[in-house]
């Protein structure tokens, strides 16, 4: 899935904040479009337990328990909420979203594996680390 105008945009994020978002659409990319509409249209949504909130609702409605070893992870979360709003302020107020989208997918972030830079696999992917911020343990955030 590419989001090629901000109304794609716009309709994923709604989509997922009312949980018709089909489970299929919510990618890598998909995640990052809702951080960043929901960062520039709706900022009190983008705050961490507001996110956790959105995100495990939506996660329940698509038969997506949220456990200890699936569903919501707030440390990936926070990690890509600093990323997207760091993209989102190093562009123009008004950048079009899907161009904004566009160079962060372009950017190491784009990369599924992008945390892996940052935290060792077994603490990114702990308990700990899916319930609560754990900062990184190999490099700090660069944002």
């Amino acid at each position: 899935m590419t989001l090629t105008t901000d109304e794609d945009i716009a309709r994923l994020a709604l989509a997922m904040m009312d949980c018709t978002l089909p489970k299929a659409e919510w990618t890598h990319e998909g995640h990052f479009a809702a951080a960043l509409w929901l960062l520039r249209h709706r900022p009190e949504l983008a705050a961490p337990e507001a996110m956790r909130g959105l995100i495990m609702r939506y996660n329940e409605a698509t038969a997506t328990p949220n456990t200890d070893t699936g569903g919501y992870h707030h440390s990936i979360t926070i990690a890509s909420l600093r990323a997207a709003a760091w993209h989102l302020a190093a562009q123009a107020a008004d950048a079009p979203l899907h161009a904004v989208l566009a160079t962060l997918m372009g950017s190491a972030q784009g990369r599924s594996d992008w945390l892996l830079a940052y935290w060792r696999r077994e603490t990114l992917f702990s308990v700990a680390a899916r319930r609560d911020w754990v900062p990184p343990d190999l490099a700090p955030l660069p944002f």
